[in-house]
């Protein structure tokens, strides 16, 4: 957001101040939730365990029941993107792209109950953040927030359910990047905010929706309760070369169990001049990753020569990348050790075309483990091909997100491109109830695996043991931004 001449204050909500129609995107406010949705939804526990176990024989029941009733300790909340891919052989699977620690979705999601109007807005507060401020008053008083950097339709939804759940009012606070007079601080691990009035006021407790490099602003340890932390976004919910390596640690436990996080090939701690000779290992298509973006943003589809010379060109704020083998179609994906993968897509439309789709997957801990709270999809701007031209832009038919900068540093959304799990949309995804029941365990497995990097990363006196981190993720660039 540009920098403003007036300080950037807080809004207050208060108790009652919930309007449904501005949470919501308008096609998502009057959508119908799919039947399959809504069954998936209310599956309960011992179904999905008993229905997963028996498409998966090797599956050990017991270690999957331990991981869905895992309560997380840093990571509480989180939203996983999962592409729909098959093999040459026609061996289907869910892959996790990222999982993400500030996830959107309750916008796009269509109520399951039409008489609770807060919908899975609610259900995350109540389940989650609510029991999460357990015994805070009796060491630190002060108010609550929800801090945020982009989403607003969502953040403020937040602010206002949070100010029902737990009956006092709720700051609402903008906390951009490029605010040069941020309406937040810290004093002795305290988070201050500026009100209206322009007074700093002390809070017990934030929500936070903050994106972008959220730890050069967000301290490691603080007083007031966050959720979710910044250690976090470290251990891989913002870090995408640390949470490859948490995927990689955790899997080495799965397999005596017969589980696994499905994620594409991943080469980690790649400099710049190294890039070109993983891409040509893969056969010439890829992807690039700034392990530290979002949003779309630091993520370059490579499938011709002129893709990667772009790239070469480009400067970059980090030091290290990640190379991913390329999830296309069939005739241009990358070559792996385990053969190649390929996009489902969405049904064909009326033209013959065929998108690619991921699959938003948001969960969140509680008493009763890591619960599904809301899902939806996005598509590509254009349907994939099977042949490459030298001139192809391999960005709009593999990219799916929705947001997108504008010109003045703004964050916009293309909702054209938004497929609601409603009556009308979901049936063209192709998918069904065992790709969902697939994608939500998908979802809680690289949750867990990151939480369990989180606590691995902090010693015995919750200090942040900031040599192993740096020997996980040697980014000197990154490093200079974390405020411990």
């Amino acid at each position: 957001m540009p920098v403003k001449s007036q300080p950037t204050t807080a809004t207050t909500k208060y108790p009652g101040g919930f309007e449904a129609h501005a949470h919501w995107y308008p096609k998502a406010l009057n959508a119908t939730i799919h039947p399959m949705i809504n069954f998936f939804l209310n599956l309960g526990q011992d179904r999905i365990i008993n229905r997963y176990c028996h498409l998966h024989p090797k599956v050990n029941p017991e270690k999957l029941r331990e991981i869905l009733n895992y309560r997380a300790k840093h990571f509480l909340w989180a939203g996983a993107d999962l592409l729909n891919v098959t093999s040459a052989r026609g061996k289907r699977q869910m892959v996790v792209v990222e999982n993400n620690s500030c996830p959107s979705g309750q916008k796009s999601m269509p109520l399951l109950d039409d008489n609770q109007e807060q919908g899975s807005y609610r259900l995350l507060i109540e389940r989650t953040f609510k029991p999460h401020l357990k015994n805070l008053r009796k060491s630190l008083d002060g108010g609550l927030a929800v801090i945020y950097d982009k989403n607003i339709m969502e953040t403020a939804g937040y602010a206002e359910v949070i100010a029902d759940v737990m009956q006092e009012k709720v700051y609402l606070v903008p906390f951009y990047e490029d605010d040069t007079n941020p309406p937040v601080r810290f004093d002795d691990g305290v988070m201050l905010i500026r009100d209206e009035a322009g007074d700093w006021i002390p809070i017990r407790a934030a929500f936070r929706y903050v994106t972008q490099r959220p730890w050069n602003r967000l301290p490691l340890h603080t007083k007031t309760r966050i959720l979710n932390p910044i250690l976090a976004c470290l251990a891989g919910g913002r870090n995408k070369m640390v949470a490859a390596k948490a995927y990689d640690l955790f899997n080495a436990e799965l397999e005596a169990h017969g589980l696994k996080i499905n994620t594409p090939e991943t080469i980690w701690d790649v400099s710049k001049e190294e890039v070109p000779l993983w891409v040509k290992k893969m056969g010439g298509q890829a992807v690039i990753k700034v392990p530290y973006s979002n949003a779309g943003q630091g993520v370059f589809t490579i499938v011709t020569k002129r893709e990667l010379d772009a790239f070469m060109a480009m400067e970059f704020h980090y030091d290290r990348f990640i190379v991913q083998s390329l999830i296309g179609n069939y005739h241009w994906s990358s070559t792996t050790s385990s053969g190649k993968l390929y996009h489902v897509g969405t049904i064909p439309n009326s033209k013959g075309e065929t998108y690619v789709a991921d699959i938003r997957m948001m969960v969140s801990s509680s008493e009763q483990g890591i619960l599904p709270l809301c899902t939806y999809a996005r598509r590509s701007a254009k349907p994939l091909v099977d042949k490459i031209e030298d001139s192809t832009n391999s960005w709009e038919m593999l990219g799916t997100n929705l947001s997108f900068l504008q010109p003045d540093g703004s964050w916009s959304t293309d909702s054209n491109r938004l497929v609601l799990m409603d009556r009308r949309d979901f049936n063209k995804l192709g998918i069904g109830l065992d790709d969902l029941i697939e994608a939500y365990i998908q979802t809680v497995l690289s949750m867990v695996a990151i939480d369990n990097m989180a606590k691995t990363l902090l010693n015995k006196q919750g200090k942040f043991r900031m040599r192993l981190f740096r020997s996980l993720n040697d980014d000197q660039s990154l490093i200079d931004e974390i405020m411990l």
